[in-house]
C-alpha cells in the first residue's frame, strides 16, 4: 500500500477513501490500534463481607440504613473516545496544497476508522458559526460513515473557543475515555491548557495533536509581503527577510512551549507537520505510545 502524501492527500476528495488508505498502510505495517478500555460501570450493590476492600463501601447507604453494603463493578474492555477538531479560519492555510484541516481532517477520520475496527466508540465534537456541532461517541460501522460524512462536510471558518469545545467534549464523556484534540492551538494557548488539565482531572486520557504548515515552520517567504489574519481579517505589510530569523525564533519558542507544557500537565503530545505523510505521523506517534509493532 502505497504512502499517501500530502501532495496526493489534496487530491482526494473522498475523506473515507483517504481514511482508509491511512489506516490500511499502518496495519500493512503492524501497528494495531493505541486505544485500550479501561472503564468499570456500576453493576449492583452485596451486603459487605470482612475481607471487601473498604473503598467500595457505599457510605450514602451505611448512613441511611446503618447497614453495610460493597459496591460490585463490571470490568468492560470498551471504551469512548472523542475527537476534538479545530476549523477555525486558521485551519484553512495553506490554501494551495493539503490545508492544515485536511490534514487534521484525515487523521481524525483514519483514528475514527481504528477505534470503530476495535469495537470501540467515537464521537466528534467542533465548532461551526459559534455554535457546536456534536457526533456522540457510538460504535458499529453505520454511526463511523455518519461521523465520516459530517467531518467531511465542515469547511474552516470563524473563531473558535477552545475551552468551551473541549470542557463540552470531557462533560459529555459520560464514563472515562479518551479527549483527542486536533489544532494549531494558537487561540487562548493558557485557557485551553487549563481545560485539558480539568478534562484529564475527570479521568480522562487527553491527547493534543499539534497540526502545523510546511510554510509556518519554515516561513519561506520574501520581500515585502502583506500578511492577512485569517480570523480577524487584519493586514500587515512586512519585510520577510528581515523579520524570518525572528519569526522563526518565536514559533520554535511556541511550539517547545506547547509541548513542555502539555508534558508538565500529563497531556499526551504530538506535533504533525502538515509535510509529513498522515501515515507517518500517526505511525509515529503510535510508537511514542509505546504500542506494540
Amino acid at each position: 500500500m502505497p504512502v499517501l502524501s500530502p501532495t496526493a492527500l489534496a487530491g482526494i476528495h473522498d475523506l473515507e477513501l483517504a481514511a482508509r488508505m491511512v489506516v490500511e498502510g499502518l496495519r500493512a505495517g503492524g501497528h494495531r490500534s493505541p486505544f485500550h478500555g479501561y472503564s468499570a460501570e456500576f453493576q449492583q450493590h452485596r451486603p459487605y463481607r470482612a475481607g471487601d476492600d473498604l473503598k467500595y463501601l457505599d457510605w450514602k447507604i451505611l448512613a441511611r440504613t446503618d447497614r453495610l453494603y460493597s459496591r460490585q463493578f463490571r470490568e468492560t474492555t470498551s471504551m469512548s473516545v472523542m475527537l476534538v477538531i479545530d476549523a477555525s479560519a486558521s485551519m484553512a492555510f495553506p490554501e494551495s496544497d493539503a490545508s492544515k484541516y485536511r490534514y487534521a481532517a484525515v487523521v481524525a477520520a483514519s483514528l475514527a476508522w481504528l477505534i470503530a475496527a476495535q469495537g470501540d466508540a467515537v464521537g466528534l465534537m467542533t465548532m461551526v458559526d459559534g455554535s457546536l456541532a456534536y457526533v456522540p461517541a457510538r460504535g458499529g460501522r453505520p454511526h463511523l460513515r455518519s461521523l465520516l460524512a459530517r467531518l467531511d462536510r465542515l469547511e474552516p471558518g470563524g473563531a473558535w473557543q477552545p475551552v468551551r469545545v473541549i470542557a463540552r467534549s470531557a462533560e459529555l464523556l459520560k464514563r472515562r475515555g479518551l479527549v483527542i484534540v486536533l489544532s494549531d492551538f494558537y487561540d487562548a494557548a493558557d485557557e485551553t491548557l487549563r481545560e485539558m488539565r480539568r478534562a484529564a482531572r475527570r479521568g480522562h486520557d487527553v491527547t493534543m495533536l499539534q497540526v502545523v504548515s510546511a510554510e509556518e515552520r519554515d516561513f519561506p517567504f520574501r520581500g515585502d509581503l502583506e500578511f492577512r489574519d485569517l480570523e480577524t481579517g487584519e493586514r500587515r505589510l512586512i519585510d520577510a527577510g528581515a523579520a524570518e530569523a525572528n519569526y522563526q525564533r518565536r514559533f520554535a519558542e511556541f511550539l517547545e512551549q506547547c509541548r513542555t507544557h502539555a508534558n508538565r500537565d500529563g497531556i499526551d503530545y504530538a506535533l504533525m507537520p502538515t509535510s509529513l505523510a498522515p501515515e507517518h505521523a500517526l505511525r509515529a506517534w503510535l510508537i511514542r505510545r509505546a504500542v506494540p509493532v
